[in-house]
């Protein structure tokens, strides 16, 4: 990039676009393999709907995602398919907010960081690690 070259409106927009494209294609990606994964791993076997299991503590919080990642764990590798989903909006507004910075936009830099907030705080406000 020269350095003259400003980032401008158009530049964050694309950039925006590209991140909430390659973030739903990844996370589609990643939960594809993890579905074919589990396939291989449990398919040939019949499952038995006469008792009900919850789901363990691997599929509720990010440090079990972690640890099935670790073992090969195919619904593992699918849930992080969506924590990548779920992640690509927050990186969008991230990436907003840095738009609003270069832009030295006040009031759309409060108005998204609160947003942020909000969001975080309600990720991980009430979350047990």
């Amino acid at each position: 990039m020269e350095k003259n070259k400003k980032v401008t409106d158009y530049d964050m927009q694309q950039l925006i676009g590209q991140v909430l494209r390659y973030g739903v294609l990844s996370s589609g990606i990643v939960a594809i393999i993890g579905g074919i994964w589990y396939l291989f791993q449990n398919g040939s076997g019949i499952p038995h709907y006469t008792e009900f299991n919850g789901e363990p503590a691997g599929y509720t919080s990010l440090t079990g995602i972690i640890e099935g990642l670790k073992t090969g764990s195919a619904k593992e590798i699918i849930q992080l398919g969506v924590v990548i989903l779920i992640a690509t909006p927050i990186l969008r507004i991230v990436f907003s907010l840095c738009s609003f910075i270069l832009e030295k936009d006040r009031l759309y830099v409060v108005i998204t960081l609160i947003v942020l907030t909000i969001i975080l705080f309600s990720m991980f406000g009430g979350l047990k690690v």
